[in-house]
């Protein structure tokens, strides 16, 4: 295989209607996406969310390793994959709480999640996961699962900033549905990290936000 025909898949340039999206509300229809998840409760400023996040990159490069090394070294089959290589897409976070105070962290639940090409399967994640157990000793590897989820038609925009101002971001999404004539579905949003909050001053950090909606009724 020739240097130059070696794909590879860049999110932030090959999918700008996902992730690049603006500071003013959109809407847009997600398609159903692969991801590799792993479930916990409380605040996320914690060590328990850390290790979470960490038992998820290290199986999510394996994943992503494995790929690229198998394509380099059959070339003949990677011609069956749209790419042969790519770049290990963002952190998300599916949230929601046990109480209607949103500022009560320790009432979090919430998935974190990595999505995965199209083409991975059950046992490419296996083969990765035995691989990342042999490198390091993290118990949470084996809570990690694999499943496609569907966010269907949703509303989504850009909040730069820390986190704790999210609730100002998610006031101007609401406005936009109301006059868009749609509702939010459940009281479940979707998080799309565009930096990292361990490297990032708050005031920088790039967080898309996302919830799915339905035309209202009447």
């Amino acid at each position: 295989m020739r240097k130059e025909d070696f794909m590879k898949h860049e999110y932030k340039r090959h999918e700008k209607e996902l992730y690049g999206t603006g500071a003013k509300p959109a809407l847009l229809t997600l398609p159903k996406q692969k991801f590799i998840l792993i479930d916990g409760r409380g605040d996320p400023n914690g060590p328990d969310f850390t290790n979470r996040v960490e038992a998820l990159y290290s199986l999510a490069y394996p994943i992503k390793m494995r790929h690229k090394k198998f394509c380099l070294t059959h070339p003949d089959k990677a011609e069956g994959f749209a790419y042969q290589d790519y770049t290990v897409f963002p952190l998300e976070g599916l949230w929601t709480s046990e109480s209607p105070d949103i500022t009560d962290k320790e009432q979090f639940i919430y998935s974190i999640m990595i999505r995965q090409p199209d083409f991975i399967t059950d046992e490419m994640i296996e083969e990765a996961r035995d691989e990342a157990r042999a490198k390091k000793k993290l118990p949470l590897l084996d809570d990690i699962y694999f499943d496609s989820l569907e966010d269907g038609l949703s509303i989504q925009m850009l909040h730069s900033g820390s986190f704790d101002d999210e609730p100002q971001s998610f006031a101007e999404m609401d406005a936009f549905a109301a006059q868009q004539g749609y509702e939010r579905i459940r009281n479940k949003h979707r998080e799309i990290y565009l930096t990292d909050a361990r490297k990032t001053p708050a005031k920088q950090r790039k967080t898309i936000l996302r919830y799915t909606v339905r035309r209202t009724e009447g």
